[in-house]
């Protein structure tokens, strides 16, 4: 599946996007698998409160299951303005 990172996640992880192979249920155990990869995941993933989730372009929570998912997204909350 792809991963892709906006904004500061971007920043700490230091890459605009990934493709990875995973055996993750959730998207909360994606989330796992990554922050048990490197330190920069962990502090990316540090405060999920902090994080929104796109799974295949639609907001989801991050007990989202991952069944069929070709891409999921993390992104700071959007303000408007």
């Amino acid at each position: 599946m792809d991963v892709l990172y906006f904004a500061w996640v971007r920043e700490r992880i230091g890459l605009p996007r990934e493709r990875i192979e995973t055996t993750a249920a959730t998207v909360r155990e994606l989330v796992a698998e990554l922050v048990a990869r490197e330190e920069r995941y962990a502090v990316a993933f540090s405060d999920l409160a902090a994080l929104r989730v796109a799974v295949d372009q639609e907001l989801r929570d991050f007990d989202a299951p991952l069944a069929g998912v070709r891409e999921v997204a993390f992104f700071p909350p959007m303000t408007g303005g």
